[in-house]
């Protein structure tokens, strides 16, 4: 493998990395906020954005349409330490959320949008190429994770990179005709997928992707679930065709020339090395899943507190789906302390005035020691109720960073308030846990509307790729 790595890299490099990078598009990093959550301590996230616009050659793939860019397909995927597993959550894009301030064309900022569809972060500005920046800020907001690397696709490159593949199979429920592409359309038209599997690429797959009406319930639901299949077929037949430079130039070719990727991939070599970097990963250890969600009227409202709890277990690099491997190297407590960003309040629960237990001061004291050798912002108070285990408290939004401080303690317990804030509060059994060892906190409780729809990318294309009316098992 090692051998054939090498080869990759020498033919790459004959082309030209300058010829590459001459292709290569990045938006601008300006748009992101500052106000970030903290950086990933364990894996990577990396957020996958299908633009839909109608501009210049899109025009003849997306049809009629505004030249706006608009985001079609967003998917936030979480490579786990070791590069060897990965999740990717699609986000539906009529979900209800709140865009934070955007950067516009004009330098200025947008005001902040409360329960808007997702879906409008990548229109802010009104601009052909989209804000990437913006969706970026957004899903950071709903989140609270780092986004480390960011890729737009658009119609072309979508349809470019399909050719270069080779054709994909795909599997429908029921036979679609060209009416059901355009239900503006006055009769049905030629057959366009019969029912059951087939092989698409260029046009047919962006067709193939974008289908909503004429399978299952018309929805977007719906279409996602046939984009996460997709997508599982493009990997497994990429790693069936094997990582060589014959498959690989083309590839590297087209991503340089139709992809949009924020500055920290934005050569031909720090893309490369990127994919390189993922080429250990099974069919069956990419897996695909939808955020927990619930119809709102016309639009998706996301699950409190299931959606949660994902990106709560996903920030804390934990698996997500019965039988996933273990993680090839556990962050350290010194690493899950430092995605927390906000302050933190120890509690020295040993009484008031002259009865104020010495033990408890002692193991406020040494616990508060701990987090600011971590660089823990830590203020330390009387008050609270020492129980035998130490107890963090957390507010509304704060349960990842709650999970990380907890690893910090032996046998430390968590309790959700609807106080803002975070609180240690020391109890009468402490014990700290050194910074460098392993991270044992407890870990995220799932519930099933997070996995129930789950699917690897090793998963049939027939199986489970619709949602509601003329759906499959």
């Amino acid at each position: 493998m090692l051998a054939g790595l090498v080869v990759i890299v020498l033919v790459v490099a004959s082309v030209g990395y300058v010829e590459l990078d001459r292709h290569i598009q990045t938006f601008s990093g300006r748009g992101i906020s500052r106000h970030r959550p903290p950086p990933t301590v364990a894996g990577q996230n990396i957020l996958l954005i299908g633009s839909d616009t109608r501009a210049g050659a899109d025009s003849s793939l997306g049809g009629k349409g505004e030249k706006v860019g608009r985001s079609d397909t967003t998917l936030l995927v979480h490579v786990y330490q070791g590069g060897r597993r990965a999740v990717a959550v699609s986000i539906p894009r009529d979900s209800l959320v709140d865009i934070p301030r955007c950067a516009l064309p004009d330098g200025k900022w947008s005001a902040p949008q409360h329960n808007v569809m997702f879906n409008a972060a990548f229109s802010v500005g009104q601009t052909t190429a989209g804000n990437p920046a913006c969706t970026v800020n957004t899903v950071e907001k709903l989140t609270g994770m780092r986004v480390d690397h960011t890729i737009v696709v658009d119609f072309k490159g979508f349809a470019a990179m399909t050719r270069i593949v080779g054709g994909v199979p795909v599997c429908m429920p029921n036979d679609v005709y060209q009416d059901d592409l355009d239900p503006n359309r006055q009769t049905q038209g030629r057959l366009v997928f019969h029912k059951g599997v087939q092989e698409v690429s260029g046009r047919r797959a962006l067709d193939y992707v974008r289908l909503r009406h004429g399978v299952g319930d018309g929805s977007d639901i719906g279409r996602m679930r046939r984009q996460q299949a997709f997508l599982g077929s493009v990997v497994a037949k990429v790693r069936k065709e094997g990582v060589t430079p014959l498959h690989i130039l083309p590839l590297a070719k087209a991503a340089t020339k139709y992809l949009t990727v924020d500055p920290g991939l934005g050569s031909a070599r720090k893309l490369l090395s990127f994919v390189l970097s993922l080429r250990h990963m099974s069919e069956s250890n990419i897996v695909f899943l939808t955020a927990p969600w619930r119809y709102d009227g016309p639009r998706v409202a996301l699950v409190h507190p299931d959606v949660d709890r994902l990106w709560a277990a996903l920030k804390n690099d934990q698996p997500v789906t019965p039988g996933s491997q273990k993680t090839a190297k556990k962050p350290t407590v010194r690493q899950r302390l430092a995605t927390v960003s906000d302050p933190v309040t120890v509690l020295d629960a040993g009484g008031s005035g002259a009865s104020r237990s010495a033990a408890a001061q002692q193991a406020a004291r040494q616990a508060a020691h701990l987090l600011r050798q971590a660089r823990v912002h830590v203020q330390v108070s009387t008050g609270g109720l020492r129980a035998a285990h130490t107890v963090v408290e957390y507010g509304p939004g704060q349960r990842a960073q709650a999970l990380a401080l907890a690893t910090a303690f032996v046998d430390a317990r968590t309790h959700a308030t609807s106080h803002p804030g975070l609180r240690v509060v020391p109890g009468s059994r402490h014990g700290l846990q050194p910074l460098g060892s392993v991270a044992k906190g407890p870990s995220v409780k799932l519930p099933k509307s997070v996995t129930r729809d789950a699917r690897s990318a090793a998963t049939g294309p027939c199986q489970g790729i619709s949602y509601g009316a003329g759906s499959t098992p």
